[in-house]
Formats: C-alpha cells, structure tokens, sequence
C-alpha cells in the first residue's frame, strides 16, 4: 500500500512539475479531444471509437511540434472562417500547434502565392489555393508533390484514415503525371438560381406561355434564360409591391470580373471543345494544346484557339448586353463581393451564375434580413444547371467547379510544411468534415454528402445535396491543364473584360486585344522554358499564325460564327431536373 503510494506521489509530482515547466500531459490532449469530439465536432461518419482513434493519432502525431507557430492563408468565405475562427482553437488546444489563419480576397491570395514561388521566400506555410492552379504547380514543381510528399518526408505526419479517393474533388487536384498536387478542402460549383415561388405562380407561367410559346421554368439554354430576363424585368416589374429584375450579375473593373469569366463563362456559351473535365485540344479559356501534347499552343483564332472566337465575344457581348438591360440599377459597378448579399434582398428573378460557396449566407434566417426563405426559414429559391448557349454541344463542359485545396511549397522549412500539413489535414478529416460541411456548405468528402444528416437537411438546401449525389456533378470542372501559369495569365482578363463594361471597347475588339496579350505571355514564358525549362519542358509552344479562315468552323478548331445565335428558349420543369438527379444516384 506504502509503494503505491509512493509511486501515486511520484507521478502526480511529475505531472505538476511538467505543468510548472509549461508543457500539459499527453492525457490532457486527449482530454481537449474528447471535449471537441462531443461537443463540435457532431455529426461525423466515424463512429465515437473511431473519431477518438483519429484524433489521437493528431495528438500522437504533433508532439514534436507543439509549441510551434504557423501561418496560413485563405480567401474569405464562409467555410474558411470557422476554420479560422473554430477549427484552430480545437486544433491548437488538441495538438499544441498554434496556427494563424489569414483571410483575405482571393486575388491578394493568389499574389501571395504568386510571390512565394517567384521569390522561394517562405510568406506562408501552407495555402488554401484553388485548383485552377492545378497546370502551374504540376509545371513550375515550386509546390509540393502531395504523392511524393505523403510517401517520403511527410509520411510520418499523415493521417492513416486520410483516404484521398473520399475527396469528390481529387481529379481536380491531380496533374498530368498523375501527381497529388493539393489536397481538397472546400468545394462548390456555379450553378443557375432562381425563385421557384415566382416561377410556380400560375398567373406568372400563363402570361410567360401566352408571349414565348413555352411554359416558364428552369432554362435549358441562354435563349430562354434571356426570354425569361425580359419577362421579370420589363412584364412582371413588381411582385409584392417590390421592384422586380430577371438577372443579377457584376461588372466592375476589378481583378474578380476575370474570375467570372475564366470560371467557364466562355464554355457555357459554347467555346471550347468536347470532352471532360476540359475540352482539348481547346479549354475553357480559349487556349488550345493538342492532345498528344502538354504545351499550350495559343489563345488566338489565328493560332488555332478560341479566345476571340465567335463563340467567346458572343458570351462577353450577352454579358454585357444583360447585365445593362436586365439587372438592377447599380450592378455594373458591382464587383463580386457586393453582388452576393444583393439576392438575398429577394428582388431577382434569376441569375445565371451563382457560386453555391455562398449557400450558407442564402439559407440564413429570415429574421437576419434574408428575404429569400419563407417564414419557416425553407428557401423560395432553388439551384438547377446553369443554361447553355447556342455554340454549345453534347459533351463539352457544362459549367465551373472548383475545389479550394491545401497548398503547400518547397520553399518553406521541413518542420513548418509538416505542422502545416497537420493542420491541413485535420481540417478535411472525417472526425472534422461533416460538421465543417454542414456548416459552410462546401462539401468535400463522398462520404459526408451522403450521410443521413444531409438526407434530413437536404429540404432546406434548395437543391444542393440533389446536385452533389446525382452523376451530373462531373460536368462542372475547374480551370485545366491548358492553362500553363495561372497567375499570371488570369491578371489579363478583367482588364479587358472591364473595357467592355465601361464602353471603351467592343466585344470583339477586347477578346481581340485579350488574346494578342496571352498570346504575348505566353511567347515569354516558352522562351524561359526553351532555355531552362522553367516549365519543366511543358511550357508553350505556339502556333505559327494563320488566317483565321484557316482554323474557323474546322475539325478541332474554333467555332465557326453561327448565321442565328438566337435558338428557339428551352426550359425543363424543376421537379423533373430534381426527379431525373435522384433516379440517377
């Protein structure tokens, strides 16, 4: 008894001098784990056994960095701000890793990253990136070979229970070769939102009927999409005593106005090739590389790509064209930021791109101000395919969808790339995911869109767990391959984009002028590949150029100008998109 204790003695003196030398006992780790795992971090689809095996191996797993101070960066959105503000505290209290979590806009994200590989300096230690990045990384090699890196000097920091195939968004972050380059930690899509209460009015479908010869629903393409435009906007006027519009959209000129056309603007319209998750030998962006082949060869028509092509100035010319006729007063000089909170006012009709990212801000209460969800806070809106337009084929990419993804680079030290990409990992671990899921509403993982908690919620999503268990969800993709540097060709866009919308020039003459400049960029960057393979031999190498006669309307070449881009409108009745998703699963 007298031994026992003495040894009772010993190790409670040892635990006190370790508390008196600042460093907590391995129990209380877990102790802080247990706490998160019953109270925040429900529901998952671990069971409670497996949940606290996995947050043990964090603790476990970090002991010789705790103490240790990291930084990383995000974009603000919804899902990255519990990150910062709920998932840093649990992971610091669990692990003793200390980790700053920065927001800010998505363009100063992508100059830090930017900077970071220019200058190997190390700003952060790891990024929340989006995948459109994914043909930079796997060219310039400054990141992280995910792959490589959890098999070699991160192996003993990375989490058994990872299970990479879980992430809906794993084709995204995979390169050419194969690689694991970033590791999913948010995904979101833009589809086509629109009011299903106004929509289902019968006073409303028999008016729209009588004028456009088709019944009022969710468009199939940009004919019907502007039809419907026209009618909220110049017919209906007023609903409820409210002021009324059938388009909401952006237009100032800023580095945002890019994104809205490189997130697959030009591909709704038709531009661009069949094929899945990009077109080739012509993406989304216009730029075209064969095949057979891992070099850009150019944007412009007289190279062979599409980014002044009929089908692209026909997309920034309707832009242009709606946004003045259709949208309410002031959305011109709206940038991304400001249009997002402007549905919520309950004032559109429609809009034809919508980043579902911001679906947790659209399912707030009424009681906050939102005035597109009923008395018992149900959406009146709903989200469906976005329409395409008249270039648009069978096969070629439908919309955007992105997967803002875990980034790491070769510039920052060891020791912080492996606290970093602790860190990393527990934001997307299966003890974590579901809860962050259903709190930002940026699924990443299979596994979590189809748990019954996403069943039980899905009434009052508005479409979002429909889209995200149907098969359709792979014809929204990311930026691809075809796009060598993303940073530094993404900059040119909203320029020229913003010409348009001030007047100074026309469509054509700005696509005109975009492409030359790509094309101008991108000249340089195969000179540095030429002669150091600064791409790693997968740079551009551009087309000589032709007479765009020569390419136009040919077999893997740009569209041809179509005599009537005007189709006849098409919609489908919502409940027969939400019937065929649900068979589909």
């Amino acid at each position: 008894m007298g031994g026992l204790t003495m040894s009772l003695l010993k190790t409670v003196s040892a635990a006190a001098l370790l508390l008196a030398l600042g460093a907590a006992p391995a129990f209380a780790d877990m102790e802080a784990a247990k706490k998160w795992a019953e109270s925040e971090f429900q529901p998952t689809t671990l069971s409670k056994e497996d949940q606290l095996k996995e947050l043990e191996w964090f603790v476990k797993a970090a002991e010789p960095f705790k103490g240790m101070e990291i930084n990383v960066l995000s974009e603000t959105i919804p899902t990255h701000e519990y990150e910062s503000k709920t998932l840093t505290k649990a992971f610091e209290e669990i692990t003793g890793i200390k980790v700053n979590h920065q927001l800010l806009g998505e363009g100063e994200v992508v100059q830090a990253v930017q900077t970071q590989m220019q200058t190997n300096r190390n700003l952060y230690d790891a990024y929340i990136n989006d995948s459109d990045l994914i043909g930079t990384h796997s060219r310039l090699q400054s990141a992280v070979n995910l792959t490589d890196w959890m098999a070699g000097d991160g192996k003993d920091v990375t989490l058994p229970t990872l299970d990479i195939d879980d992430f809906i968004g794993k084709s995204f972050t995979t390169g050419p070769d194969g690689k694991l380059w970033q590791l999913p930690d948010q995904q979101f899509a833009n589809l086509y939102w629109f009011r299903k209460d106004w929509f289902d009015r019968a006073d409303l479908k028999e008016k729209f009927k009588a004028k456009y010869g088709y019944d009022l629903g969710v468009p199939v393409n940009w004919s019907a999409y502007e039809d419907i435009a026209e009618f909220f906007t110049n017919d209906v006027k007023e609903i409820d005593g409210v002021r009324v519009y059938g388009h909401m959209d952006y237009g100032k000129r800023a580095p945002d106005l890019g994104w809205r056309m490189t997130d697959a603007w030009l591909s709704m319209a038709g531009s661009g090739s069949p094929g899945l998750p990009n077109g080739r030998p012509i993406d989304e962006w216009g730029i075209r590389m064969e095949k057979d082949s891992c070099n850009p060869a150019g944007a412009s028509v007289s190279r062979g790509g599409e980014t002044n092509g009929p089908a692209s100035v026909y997309a920034i010319a309707k832009w242009d064209e709606w946004l003045r006729k259709y949208a309410p007063p002031g959305a011109a000089d709206y940038d991304f930021y400001q249009s997002l909170p402007a549905l919520s006012q309950g004032n559109v009709a429609q809009q034809i791109f919508w980043y579902t990212a911001f679906t947790a801000s659209m399912v707030a209460p009424k009681s906050a101000g939102n005035n597109t969800v009923d008395d018992t806070d149900t959406p009146l809106w709903r989200m469906a395919p976005s329409p395409h337009g008249p270039y648009w084929k069978e096969g070629q990419k439908l919309g955007y969808q992105d997967t803002g993804s875990w980034t790491m680079f070769k510039s920052t030290p060891t020791d912080r790339a492996k606290a970093a990409w602790l860190y990393a990992q527990f934001t997307v671990s299966k003890s974590v995911s579901l809860k962050k899921s259903h709190v930002g509403l940026t699924i990443i993982r299979d596994s979590d869109i189809r748990h019954q908690s996403f069943t039980d919620r899905a009434p009052k999503l508005g479409g979002l767990v429909e889209f995200y268990r149907s098969p359709d969800r792979v014809n929204w993709t990311p930026t691809g391959v075809n796009v060598p540097d993303y940073p530094k060709l993404a900059q040119l866009w909203w320029q020229q984009i913003g010409d348009v919308n001030s007047g100074a020039f026309t469509p054509q003459e700005a696509m005109d002028r975009l492409a030359s400049e790509m094309d101008q960029v991108m000249a340089r960057m195969q000179a540095a590949d030429e002669a150091n393979k600064t791409y790693g031999g997968c740079g551009p190498r551009l087309n000589a150029e032709k007479d765009p006669s020569e390419w136009l309307g040919k077999e893997g070449g740009p569209h041809a100008k179509l005599e009537n881009e005007k189709e006849k409108g098409q919609t489908i009745a919502y409940d027969e998109l939400i019937k065929r998703w649900t068979t589909a699963q």
